[in-house]
């Protein structure tokens, strides 16, 4: 059977896979050396998630109708891109940002998919990663972005942070 894959909006039904996802991503993430991204209930907080799916920002990636993906698109300023040192956005054209991304491992190069369908969206991209995330950080140049600089998130946590027009 071909596979056929589809990226489309997540519903609440989708939420206890999600979560599954977003652990066996955070598993990966510690083997791969980055122990510190993404700590206890996040992102896999059900309200998180659920809230993500009301406003309409959370996608789920399927082959042949089972999810293996995840990840948040939101369209509009980002309150963390606000401040950026070390370098400077290429544009102030309206953006559109990927967070939260995760896959089962079921599906290679999740990032590459879910780029290209934001990019059909709009082609301005901002994304951002922790420092030690150096999987993410290769999909992402991977797929274009440029890096900018480096943001912080409310918590005081640093990101680096990247670009794509």
């Amino acid at each position: 059977m071909p596979k056929k894959i589809v990226i489309e909006l997540a519903n609440l039904n989708d939420i206890p896979r999600l979560i599954e996802i977003y652990q066996k991503a955070k598993g990966f993430m510690r083997k791969t050396g980055n122990l510190y991204q993404w700590g206890e209930g996040y992102p896999d907080s059900f309200d998180l998630l659920a809230k993500d799916i009301e406003n309409n920002h959370l996608y789920v990636v399927k082959e042949n109708g089972v999810v293996h993906g995840v990840f948040a698109f939101i369209l509009g300023e980002d309150p963390t891109y606000q401040i950026i040192e070390g370098g400077e956005w290429l544009s102030f054209s309206p953006y559109g940002t990927i967070h939260r991304i995760a896959s089962d491992g079921a599906i290679h190069r999740m990032m590459d998919k879910a780029v290209s369908f934001c990019w059909g969206e709009i082609p301005h991209l901002r994304v951002d990663t922790h420092p030690d995330n150096k999987v993410m950080r290769e999909a992402i140049l991977r797929n274009g972005f440029v890096y900018r600089g480096i943001i912080y998130l409310k918590n005081g946590e640093q990101r680096l942070a990247f670009e794509k027009i």
